[in-house]
C-alpha cells in the first residue's frame, strides 16, 4: 500500500509512475481524493480529541463538584458531558467510515514504478535487459517436447496426475521425482551459501497474510481457498516468509534480513488456454525456492542487483540459455516497484519460458504490515521488501529435459549429479 505521504510530497512522481501502468487523467483523480480523504480523517480525528479531552476534562471537574457539595452544579455539567459524549460517538462513526474509505481507495492503487522502469502496456513492451550471448543447444533429429520425454522415460505422468486430481497437477515418479527432489535441494543449499537462512513455512496461510504481501484483494481470483477454513494455499513462499515480521519493528543493525524457502505453490491460473499450457508449461501445482529479504532503503537496489545476480549463476550451473526482461509499467505486478524476468530458452518448443521474477516492493508491502526499523536518529522508517524465484521447478525441468536430451536419453548437468545419483536418464530405465 502506497504511503499517503508520497502522494502529498511526490505528486509529480506519483503521476509519472502510474501513468506508466496505463492510468488515464481521470483515474489519476484519485491522488487529490485521496489527499483530501485523508485532510477529512485528520480533521475528523482532531475534533474528536478536543471533545475526548473536554469529556474528560468536565468529567474530573464533575467529580470535584460532588466531593465539594455542589451536586446541581456537578449535575448540570452531567448533561453537558452526555452531549459532548453524543457528539463523539457521531463523530466516531464518521471518523471510522472516513477511514474504510481512505483505505478502500488506497488499496485500489498498485506501487509506483521505479523511474528506470520502461514504458509500455503489454509484455511486448518489455525491454531485454540481458540477452543471451552463447550458443543455444543442438538437439538430434527428430528431439521431442519434455511432455514427450517426460512420457517415454516414464519420468511424469499428466494423465494419472489428472486422474487423481486434475488437469494441471503433474505426477513425478522414479527419476523424474529424484530430479525435481534434487533440484530443490540444490537451490536451497546455493541460497544457503548466499547468506540466506532456510525457512520451511506452513504451506497455508490466513486472509491478513494474503493481504500484506498483496495477493488480496488484487490476485484473489488466482488462488484456492478453503472456505471452511477461512485459510488460502500458498501461490508462493513470498507470502509466508514475507509476513514472518508482519507488525514488527526490526532492529536496523539486522538488515538486510535474508531468507530462503522451498513450497508448492498452487495456482488457479484461470483462463489459461491452448498450446502455451501443455505439460509443464503452466500447472496448477508446481514446486520453487524462493529467496526473500528485508532491507534498508538505501542499499535496496544494490540488494536487487545482488539478487539478480545469484539467480543467474543458478542458471549458469544448470547450462541452461537464459535471458534477463526488464518488465513495463503495464506488465508489471501491482505490487512492484520494478521486476527482472529470467526466461529460459526451451530448444524443442523453440520459445522462451519464464522461470523467475525478481522484484523489489520498496515499502508498498512493509506499508502494508508494518514493517519497520528505527534509524539512527530515531525515527521511524519503513523497510524495503525484495523477493525473487531461485527457482521455479516446473520450468526448469522442461527445459533441463529437452535441452539435454540425446539420442540414447536425457544428460543431466554436472552441477546436479551430486544431487540426483545419477547423470544420464535412459530408455532402459
Amino acid at each position: 500500500m502506497l504511503e499517503i505521504q508520497i502522494l502529498r510530497d511526490q505528486k509529480d512522481r506519483a503521476i509519472a509512475g502510474l501513468k506508466k501502468r496505463g492510468f488515464s487523467d481521470e483515474r489519476l483523480l484519485i491522488i487529490d481524493q485521496i489527499v483530501a480523504l485523508d485532510d477529512l480523517r485528520k480533521d475528523q480525528q482532531t475534533q474528536l480529541d478536543v471533545q475526548l479531552n473536554e469529556r474528560n476534562t468536565l468529567s474530573d471537574e464533575i467529580g470535584n463538584l460532588f466531593k465539594s457539595g455542589k451536586a446541581q452544579e456537578a449535575n448540570q455539567l452531567k448533561i453537558k458531558v452526555q452531549a459532548i459524549k453524543e457528539a463523539a460517538e457521531t463523530l466516531e462513526v464518521k471518523l471510522q467510515q472516513t477511514k474504510s474509505d481512505l483505505d478502500a481507495m488506497l488499496v485500489s492503487l498498485p506501487n509506483i514504478p521505479h523511474a528506470n522502469v520502461p514504458e509500455g502496456r503489454t509484455p511486448e513492451d518489455n525491454k531485454v535487459h540481458q540477452a543471451w550471448d552463447g550458443e543455444f543447444p543442438t538437439l538430434p533429429a527428430g528431439a521431442l517436447p519434455h511432455w514427450e520425454l517426460a512420457e517415454k522415460y516414464n519420468l511424469i505422468d499428466f494423465k494419472l496426475g489428472a486422474f487423481i486430481t486434475g488437469s494441471g497437477f503433474p505426477l513425478y515418479r522414479g527419476k523424474g521425482a529424484r530430479l525435481q527432489r534434487a533440484l530443490i535441494n540444490y537451490f536451497l543449499d546455493q541460497a544457503r551459501r548466499a547468506g540466506f537462512e532456510e525457512i520451511l513455512p506452513p504451506f497455508m496461510v490466513n486472509a491478513d497474510s494474503a493481504y500484506g504481501t498483496g495477493q488480496l484483494p488484487d490476485k484473489e481470483a488466482q488462488m484456492y481457498y478453503m472456505e471452511k477454513d477461512d485459510l488460502y494455499l500458498v501461490p508462493t513462499a513470498e507470502v509466508p516468509v514475507t509476513n514472518m515480521y508482519r507488525g514488527q519493528i526490526v532492529s536496523e543493525s539486522d538488515l538486510p534480513i535474508k531468507l530462503t524457502a522451498y513450497t508448492p505453490c498452487f495456482r488457479r491460473e484461470a483462463g489459461s488456454y491452448g498450446s502455451d499450457v501443455k505439460g509443464l508449461n503452466r500447472v496448477h501445482q508446481f514446486d520453487k525456492v524462493e529467496i526473500v529479504q528485508f532491507e534498508h532503503p538505501s542499499r535496496s537496489y544494490e540488494t536487487l542487483q545482488a539478487m539478480v545476480n545469484h539467480v543467474s549463476h543458478l542458471m549458469e550451473s544448470l547450462e541452461l540459455p537464459y535471458r534477463i526482461l526488464h518488465l513495463c509499467g503495464g506488465d508489471m505486478g501491482f505490487t512492484s516497484a520494478t521486476t527482472y524476468d529470467f526466461e529460459v530458452y526451451s530448444a524443442a518448443q523453440q520459445k522462451w519460458l519464464e522461470v523467475s521474477s525478481v522484484s523489489n516492493f520498496e515499502s508498498f508491502q512493509a506499508n502494508r504490515m508494518k514493517i519497520r526499523f528505527k534509524d539512527e536518529k530515531g525515527k521511524m522508517q519503513l523497510v524495503h521488501t525484495l523477493n525473487g524465484s531461485a527457482l521455479a521447478l516446473a520450468r526448469i525441468v522442461a527445459a533441463l529435459l529437452e535441452n539435454n536430451q540425446t539420442e540414447n536419453g536425457i544428460r543431466l548437468p554436472q552441477v546436479l549429479v551430486p544431487y540426483t545419483g545419477f547423470e544420464f536418464i535412459g530408455a532402459e530405465e
